[in-house]
């Protein structure tokens, strides 16, 4: 599974948020090729924020991705839990500038868990 930036677990998500601070990157219309123990394949759009001439008067731009989810570790405080600490962003045509065509980011959103 992968986990998301409310510390919640998702398998197939259709969407996923890349930027938890200000919801400006989230990736949509995710159709999952493969899910399995080690990788995770999916095509959709990241829709990326311009932010101009500021982020909350910017517009939403698609631009399409393949996902890979990778790296399964043990999840803090669910040892019997794998979730996928990596993501990995290949635009299949354009880029946000100035992300490069291929982008890998660690996912790694722990929270500690309240009684």
């Amino acid at each position: 599974m992968v986990v998301d930036c409310f510390n919640k677990p998702q398998t197939r998500p259709e969407e996923y948020l890349l930027a938890c601070g200000d919801g400006n990157n989230r990736l949509v219309d995710l159709h999952w090729n493969t899910w399995n123990h080690k990788t995770a394949t999916a095509t959709g759009t990241d829709m990326v924020n311009d932010c101009r001439p500021y982020c909350a008067a910017g517009r939403f731009h698609p631009y399409p991705v393949t996902v890979t989810l990778s790296h399964p570790q043990p999840w803090p405080n669910h040892p019997n839990t794998q979730r996928f600490t990596t993501i990995r962003l290949l635009y299949t045509h354009t880029t946000p500038t100035p992300v490069p065509k291929d982008v890998t980011y660690k996912l790694v959103y722990d929270s500690p868990d309240t009684p």
